[in-house]
């Protein structure tokens, strides 16, 4: 090789193998190079002097706004939450025996679950990387479960596959498979010298060494074909039982069969292989707040209008229960609703506040949860945990529960989906959203139907407080109404996950909370 040629950065070659060999390829060629990405550690802002003597009301009793009242509260700062619903938490809710819901316009469920089990239907896990989360799971001793986010034995299953359509076929085999292949046509381009002009002969060698190991490629010929970590046909035993390899699935017709329009052996920031769920149920987190909050959050409050005069706000709400008017008056207000709410208020704000909060849309998102009399995907599949992928219409993802391993029952995600597939489902009555997750997930599992018990859906962009799953912003929105909404309005401020780069994630709230009471408390003490 001609050394005057000059080799490849780190940096080049990570964009060529993440060109040739995907996710899996350039995320194993980092932690090989120790460039693996690291978390950070937090907590809410360490705040001097006192809030004594000063009044927040605080609307919303979600993660935001019960961050916000516990911190400010030790602070000293009198705080008073105005909650619409009968219970804290917002959209972090959890669905078990006797738990309600009416959509708007819809009838009202009574979720059947038998004891023990149910369906986090709002946010269901927790990324390592979200500190800020396991900051207060930490501090109010809520125990944690791991949360299977990726299991390689569980299903992918393609209707629109090409030549794998319609096949059950385990995550390991693609992940196995891909790299497999990927690795040996990377290992023979580079065997071909075809790579001289690109890198020394030293990072050739290097680098066909590490293939060898990443693909399972035989030295001679570097050929895939096959490895033990895709599974067996039939596994290893006691005595004369070495098992049997299983036959790999060909290069043409995982291409052919555009399997990385669902599956991908990287998953993308934060989603681990590896999370977790509060044991119980994800309103344990909630419901830690409040049992500490007590009566400073007032439940069946319903904010109706919102004015500011006198160095005072002033909130006018109804008690959603009774229909009786009230109001309360503080120093300040921080407001959590969901911008979706927001905008359905009588504020006295200016009139490019008022478009700002407008300035963004909120995601259509549905979940069903499917109780199952028999666990049928650990009895018969031998799946614990994780997620199956799918192209199915309407589906997106099946989630397999994980807790309340080798029980009898357990309840199934049937569906997690989004935009014009939550729209669409959201149209039919509950009965007719469990036939449709039935029917797509009897294609999978053939105990599906047979198992079944009983049902429980939510269409968030249908349930009165929330009117969204999580906001959506655009690049221009972000640009000219982020900046706004950030800032507040005289004495009213903004916090929730809407007022993050974590939309939709606990994490976003809690730290949007922590942001905007640190400029409060700035206010305040000026």
């Amino acid at each position: 090789m001609n050394r005057s040629k000059p080799s490849l950065t780190r940096r080049q070659f990570l964009y060529r193998a993440a060109a040739v060999g995907g996710s899996a390829l350039l995320l194993n060629t980092m932690n090989a190079w120790g460039m693996g990405i690291a978390s950070r550690a937090s907590a809410p802002p360490a705040l001097g002097g006192s809030g004594k003597g000063k009044k927040v009301v605080i609307l919303g009793a979600g993660l935001a706004g019960l961050t916000a009242a516990y911190e400010l509260g030790k602070l000293g700062y009198q705080c008073e939450v105005l909650e619409a619903r009968g219970f804290a938490g917002g959209r972090c809710q959890t669905a078990r025996k006797g738990f309600r819901l009416q959509e708007l316009g819809g009838e009202e469920q009574v979720c059947r679950y038998d004891e023990g089990h149910y369906l986090n239907h709002g946010p269901w896990r927790i990324p390592l990387d979200h500190q800020s989360t396991l900051y207060y799971t930490r501090l109010f001793n809520v125990p944690l479960e791991v949360m299977v986010n990726d299991n390689d034995h569980a299903y992918v299953y393609l209707e629109d596959g090409g030549p794998l359509s319609r096949r059950r076929l385990r995550g390991a085999e693609i992940k196995a498979d891909m790299r497999g292949h990927v690795a040996e046509l990377l290992a023979k381009t580079v065997r071909g010298r075809q790579l001289d002009t690109q890198l020394s002969a030293d990072d050739q060698a290097m680098l066909l060494d590490y293939l060898a190991h990443e693909g399972a490629l035989s030295t001679s010929d570097l050929k895939y074909r096959g490895r033990n970590g895709r599974g067996y046909a039939v596994n290893p035993g006691a005595g004369l039982k070495p098992g049997t390899p299983s036959d790999p699935l060909a290069f043409n017709e995982l291409l052919a069969s555009k399997v990385g329009k669902v599956y991908s052996a990287v998953q993308e920031f934060p989603m681990h292989a590896t999370m977790f769920q509060p044991v119980g149920g994800m309103d344990q987190i909630p419901r830690a707040f409040a049992r500490r909050l007590g009566k400073a959050v007032r439940y069946h409050a319903e904010v109706q209008r919102i004015r500011q005069a006198g160095g005072k706000v002033t909130v006018d709400y109804k008690d959603s229960a009774s229909g009786r008017l009230s109001s309360t008056s503080a120093d300040y207000c921080l407001c959590t609703l969901p911008l979706s709410v927001l905008r359905t208020i009588d504020t006295d704000f200016s009139n490019a506040f008022k478009d700002a909060v407008k300035a963004v849309s909120y995601a259509p998102v549905g979940k069903i949860g499917l109780q199952m009399g028999r666990r049928f995907w650990e009895e018969d599949d031998n799946i614990y945990g994780g997620h199956v992928l799918t192209d199915m219409k309407g589906i997106n993802v099946i989630s397999l529960p994980s807790g309340n391993w080798q029980q009898k029952k357990g309840v199934v995600l049937g569906y997690y989906h989004y935009a014009l597939d939550a729209i669409e489902a959201s149209a039919l009555n509950p009965a007719e959203r469990a036939e449709f997750a039935l029917a797509a997930g009897q294609k999978i599992f053939p105990a599906y139907r047979s198992t079944y018990e009983n049902a429980f859906s939510v269409a968030w962009h249908r349930v009165q407080y929330n009117l969204g799953g999580w906001a959506e912003w655009s690049e221009a929105a972000r640009e000219r109404a982020y900046p706004l909404l950030l800032e507040g309005q005289d004495r009213v401020l903004l916090a929730g996950e809407h007022l993050s780069y974590l939309t939709g994630w606990q994490a976003g709230a809690i730290e949007s909370a922590w942001q905007q009471i640190e400029q409060l408390h700035k206010r305040a003490s000026a």
